[in-house]
């Protein structure tokens, strides 16, 4: 088997919903890391992911979770206490996950799968980026990640300091509607007509 694998889930089209996404790039750009971890956008790959849960020895899965708390509250969530909190498959990616999980609990061999959630404010607005609340609670959703991770015995060692706004460009080119700013209005544009 191998050993550890951090997957970001979520859909960056829907607000929040994308911060398990941002989460793992902003991981994967901004520390050095040894090289039996490896870290993944899952995005909404939904049961494609469960070769990966049968593949390693560890998964944390970064994600929101629909986890009727404060926007911001971050929980670590073994599989074994996903499995029981029924009222959590609210989105299509956590439905899939928690039926994964299902499906491989009855196999010999499977994965010690760790969901590392947030619960959103706002996973219904079309618009890339993330609210305020979820902007401030980032880097403590990235700390708690990070302890996670070093918890199965891995170092991780910060190089660089790329901000989420600037991960999230990197990966989709607009921020929060940035790129509205960089379309012209209409008298921007002079017209000059040649008879």
């Amino acid at each position: 088997m191998k050993n550890t694998i951090i997957i970001g889930v979520g859909n960056m089209l829907f607000k929040d919903e994308g911060i398990g996404i941002y989460a793992s790039e902003y991981i994967k750009q901004n520390y050095d890391f040894d090289e039996d971890l490896e870290i993944i956008d899952g995005g909404t790959l939904g049961f494609k992911l469960m070769a990966y849960f049968q593949e390693y020895k560890n998964v944390i899965i970064l994600d929101t979770v629909s986890i009727d708390d404060e926007a911001g509250s971050i929980y670590r969530l073994p599989s074994d206490v996903l499995l029981g909190l029924g009222k959590y498959r609210k989105t299509a990616h956590e439905v899939e996950i928690v039926e994964m999980l299902e499906i491989v609990s009855v196999l010999d061999s499977h994965a010690n799968v760790t969901i590392i959630g947030i619960v959103p404010q706002d996973i219904e607005s079309v618009e890339i980026g993330l609210t305020k609340i979820m902007e401030e609670k980032f880097p403590l959703f990235i700390e708690t990640s990070i302890k996670e991770i070093e918890s199965l015995g891995f170092k991780l060692r910060k190089k660089s300091d790329i901000d989420v706004e600037d991960i999230v460009k990197s990966l989709i080119g607009s921020y929060n509607g940035s790129h509205l700013a960089r379309i012209p209005n209409e008298e921007d544009f002079t017209h000059e007509v040649n008879l």
